[in-house]
């Protein structure tokens, strides 16, 4: 488990408050989706974190594919991040992609303080599994945790076991742990 406290420095926060996370759903998701995500959030960085309401998905399909443009909803969430210290966490159920890549679990814009994660490839039922909650959202928890390290200075770690870790498949993401490594834990502590 990972505690809060090595995150303040980092944030800019002081010793007197905890960092703070406001989570917007980005397209229309089932509240307890959000509830489970703030739960473990909150349980893996120690931070506050916040419902932030609904924005409507901010850009559409192009031509032939199923799949949204992940930077226009990076930019829709940095439009209503209000002034200050908390960081955005969108989510949404769409599948994203971004520039070079088939497709993202989730993607971060450290200079806004937003990022945005996607559940769609994260439902066993994406790849024709059968239904499994617990591992959704684990994987779910792991994905948050992995954004929002991004949003905290954090790059990709080479260690498998770690939340940092790269995923390039949803093994990788099964493989990690929800919380960060030694080594990460010490960067955010700086």
């Amino acid at each position: 488990m990972f505690f809060w406290l090595p995150l303040l420095a980092l944030a800019g926060l002081g010793a007197a408050a905890p960092l703070t996370v406001r989570l917007i759903s980005v397209g229309s998701l089932p509240p307890a989706i959000l509830g489970f995500l703030q739960e473990g959030v909150t349980r893996e960085l120690g931070a506050v974190v916040r419902m932030g309401g609904n924005l409507p998905l901010p850009a559409s399909c192009p031509e032939g594919r199923s799949q949204y443009p992940g930077p226009p909803f990076l930019a829709a969430l940095a439009a209503v991040r209000p002034p200050g210290e908390e960081i955005i966490l969108g989510v949404t159920g769409v599948d994203l992609t971004a520039p070079g890549l088939n497709f993202v679990f989730g993607l971060a814009d450290p200079p806004s303080r937003c990022a945005v994660i996607s559940l769609a490839r994260l439902y066993p039922e994406f790849y024709g599994q059968p239904r499994d909650p617990r591992r959704f959202k684990a994987r779910a928890v792991k994905e948050a945790v992995h954004e929002l390290g991004h949003l905290l200075g954090l790059g990709h770690c080479p260690d498998p076991a770690c939340v940092m870790s790269f995923s390039n498949s949803l093994a990788d993401t099964d493989q990690k742990g929800p919380g960060f490594c030694g080594a990460c834990r010490e960067k955010l502590g700086k």
